[in-house]
């Protein structure tokens, strides 16, 4: 007598991949040329086939725990190759939605940060919090006041360093958590598909972190694909624009703290350069990206990608905005745009573990699990 397997689909959660941007799914009759067109799939046991067979008998414990669908970047090549139109690619990236919401904690927060019906909400908390905690430690002003513009006249660098440092520490333990069951979960599944038969060690995951570094800060993956190879150079703008300006504000808080230096600095100092050309970057990489969307017809945008596009621009505008008025001593516009500014920080901070941000850190744990197994 032949084995007999029994399979439970799992119907929410294929109408739940079709919501996020995989309503291409059923189209797919397994042909398997996504495989064989996707140039960084490894050898043995190549996505995205798999993944389209397993998505659409609804097996969802098998699917967000595999690794492989933070392997893929969605290049296209597969989906423009795709004799069905099935989309293989557009398919993977709304499972990696799924499972960004998955294993968020809570999922409360999920929910709440990818229902476009709340998004005024993402935008009015925070402004609620920094002028409440700011009224109770008078850290906050309404009336700036005449003379140098400075926008430690309306929130005060104390006031900022009480909000952020306990946010970014809850985000940590939170995020934490859910990168836990992400590792174990990912491990198990490549035990179970004959990947390794490795025990799962941290310090191999972290010895094959550094050994992907190199691919990472060159966005290697990016230059095999063919059909958006162009994503590369927004992709690069964007996040070397982000290590800049995490560098500046690390430099701005020791200088404040240990030598009690408060800003504005002067343009020519390099720090304000790195400052600026980290903005300008920023600026450019994400219009880059809105309009390699907008360019896209034949790939689903979700709203989860506008959400991070436009917040990343608005991060960039608004920095830059704030200077601007400044300089040319427009100081409403100033205060206001830094106000904004305080707010989309909050969202990029707070929200990261449930908004498509947080690809970047399953992926690359991802990939330095692949390394580690030899995948």
């Amino acid at each position: 007598m032949s084995d007999k397997y029994f399979i439970e689909p799992d119907i929410n959660f294929i109408n739940e991949v079709k919501k996020l941007g995989g309503d291409s799914l059923k189209k797919c009759f397994q042909c398997a040329t996504c495989s064989v067109a996707c140039p960084i799939a490894p050898d043995n046991k190549p996505f995205p086939r798999k993944e389209m067979i397993a998505a659409s008998w609804g097996l969802k414990d098998r699917l967000i725990s595999n690794a492989d669908i933070w392997l893929c970047h969605q290049c296209g090549d597969c989906s423009t190759l795709c004799p069905r139109g099935a989309k293989p690619g557009d398919v993977l990236g709304a499972i990696r939605s799924y499972a960004i919401s998955e294993y968020a904690t809570p999922k409360s927060f999920a929910k709440m940060v990818n229902d476009p019906g709340k998004l005024p909400l993402l935008l009015i908390i925070p402004a609620i919090i920094f002028i409440v905690i700011g009224m109770i430690t008078g850290q906050f002003s309404f009336s700036p006041g005449a003379g140098e513009i400075v926008q430690a006249k309306i929130f005060t660098p104390l006031l900022v360093q009480i909000i952020f440092p306990i946010l970014t520490l809850i985000v940590i333990a939170s995020f934490g958590m859910g990168l836990k069951r992400f590792l174990n979960d990912i491990h198990q599944n490549a035990i179970n598909s004959g990947l390794t038969d490795k025990r799962l060690d941290i310090g191999g995951v972290i010895s094959g972190l550094f050994k992907i570094l190199p691919t990472i800060l060159k966005h290697d993956k990016f230059s095999e694909c063919s059909e958006n190879k162009d994503r590369m150079t927004a992709h690069l703008l964007v996040f070397y624009s982000f290590i800049g300006l995490l560098i500046v504000t690390a430099i701005f808080f020791i200088v404040l703290d240990f030598f009690h230096i408060p800003g504005p600095y002067s343009q020519s100092n390099p720090v304000k350069w790195l400052a600026n050309i980290s903005g300008v970057a920023l600026i450019m990489g994400s219009i880059m990206m809105i309009k390699n969307r907008l360019g896209k017809t034949d790939q689903t945008t979700s709203y989860k990608d506008w959400y991070l596009l436009y917040l990343v621009f608005g991060l960039g505008f608004t920095g830059m905005l704030t200077e601007i008025a400044r300089l040319i001593g427009l100081s409403g516009t100033c205060y206001i745009s830094y106000f904004i500014h305080l707010i989309l920080v909050f969202n990029l901070i707070v929200f990261l573990p449930y908004s498509k941000m947080a690809h970047f850190v399953y992926r690359t744990l991802a990939m330095a699990h692949a390394e580690y197994i030899k995948r």
